[in-house]
């Protein structure tokens, strides 16, 4: 009976990519009924589902900010691992895991630069990456104030001017975060959506990033799919509830 729950999960695992090292290796030996039904879920039936799919590479980056939002660092490692075998680059999970700093407080994120190395390490990934940076300590605030205006609108001009928050918010969360290379506008604004979407306490917040996606290109269809995704990691009523936040924004 466990060979036989042991190739069911890695016959959902595979058709996913997922790597060998998963999140179900030990729950195989403590809860192998729970591995298998919650594997076949979350590894099969959910990425396959019609109507609601990503390219796996879209879809590990969304699960990866999803699991930063919920500070789940102990089930991040094995995502990770599975993350970069789907053709996620290391660029990509790094700048997934700095911008989550300016949305969760590295209060939060600071546990998962120890889990990312560790992980970067044992896939013999060279550490440090090259830098991302596109600005200095002299253009931060303009460039950010800049980056905002490119997604959000005119609206956004002069917003740096309009206190320190403000200030903090363009040189700090645009200039320093979403000025990077390693991911365009639509991936920053998703990944932002899955952050906040996760965490669960933020629904204005929510709402201004989920009108920002769809200024990106990131419409309805496409941020509903991202969260059936995450659905996974998140449970039920978080998911709902972001489901109405999107409908309602973008009636």
């Amino acid at each position: 009976m466990k060979k036989i729950i042991g190739v069911i999960i890695m016959c959902a695992m595979t058709a996913v990519g997922m790597s060998a090292q998963s999140w179900t290796d030990e729950l195989k030996k403590t809860d192998p009924e729970f591995a298998e039904f919650f594997a076949n879920f979350a590894n099969n039936e959910v990425p396959n589902e019609e109507g609601v799919t990503l390219d796996e590479k879209t879809r590990h980056i969304a699960i990866l900010a999803a699991l930063l939002g919920r500070g789940a660092v102990d089930l991040y490692q094995p995502m990770l691992a599975a993350a970069i075998d789907a053709g996620v680059s290391p660029i990509e999970a790094r700048e997934v895991l700095y911008q989550a700093v300016a949305y969760c407080g590295f209060g939060r994120i600071y546990p998962f630069f120890k889990a990312t190395a560790d992980v970067f390490k044992k896939k013999k990934i060279k550490l440090p990456l090259a830098p991302q940076g596109t600005t200095t300590a002299a253009d931060r605030v303009e460039k950010g104030e800049a980056k905002q205006v490119e997604i959000f609108g005119d609206g956004m001009k002069g917003f740096s001017e309009r206190g320190i928050i403000n200030r903090w918010l363009s040189g700090n969360c645009f200039g320093d975060y979403y000025t990077r290379n390693g991911l365009d506008n639509r991936q920053r604004e998703m990944i932002t959506f899955c952050y906040i979407a996760a965490d669960g306490t933020n629904e204005a917040q929510l709402r201004a990033h989920i009108g920002g996606n769809n200024l990106v290109g990131n419409d309805k269809a496409f941020l509903t799919a991202v969260t059936s995704q995450i659905m996974p990691y998140i449970g039920y009523p978080r998911t709902l509830n972001i489901l109405t936040a999107i409908n309602e924004t973008l009636e």
